[in-house]
């Protein structure tokens, strides 16, 4: 289904002459297509969720070398690709609203101290999902575990 809808996009913005939403949208498909061929199966939406976020990762991690650099064009081109990008993916949760489900599984695991973030670290990202991404998890978890 999201891979239909990716097509649907690229037809579209390929029409519109959207020349950034369809470079997003072609290379969101290309890192699908590999994925695929790698492993030589068809991926689930789930799977290919976490492509898109891994995509929306890595233009977020580059955005401080452009803004060291003060590449301007690079930024704007970047963020607008992010915000493509995230069209795709769940509405990213807060902190206020990651905290209670890091809690709720601390007390299932009967994690104590720091030692046992990698045990909380697994089970929420496990739950969460693309809904949270990894650094604002890890940032949670310490605050929680350093108490």
């Amino acid at each position: 289904m999201l891979k239909e809808k990716l097509l649907e996009d690229l037809k579209n913005s390929m029409k519109e002459k959207n020349i950034v939403r369809k470079n997003v949208v072609q290379m969101i498909r290309a890192a699908i297509l590999q994925k695929e061929k790698d492993g030589g199966v068809e991926l689930k939406d789930d799977e290919i969720m976490q492509i898109i976020a891994k995509e929306a990762k890595t233009r977020k991690d580059s955005l401080p070398d452009y803004e060291k650099s003060a590449r301007e064009d690079l930024i704007n081109e970047v963020k607008e690709e992010i915000s493509i990008i995230e069209e795709y993916l769940p509405k990213q949760l807060t902190k206020e609203e990651i905290i209670p489900i890091i809690q709720e599984i601390i007390k299932e695991t009967g994690a104590s101290s720091i030692k046992d973030m990698g045990k909380v670290m697994d089970q929420a990202k496990a739950k969460l999902g693309v809904s949270a991404d990894g650094k604002t998890i890890s940032e949670c978890v310490k605050e929680l575990l350093n108490k």
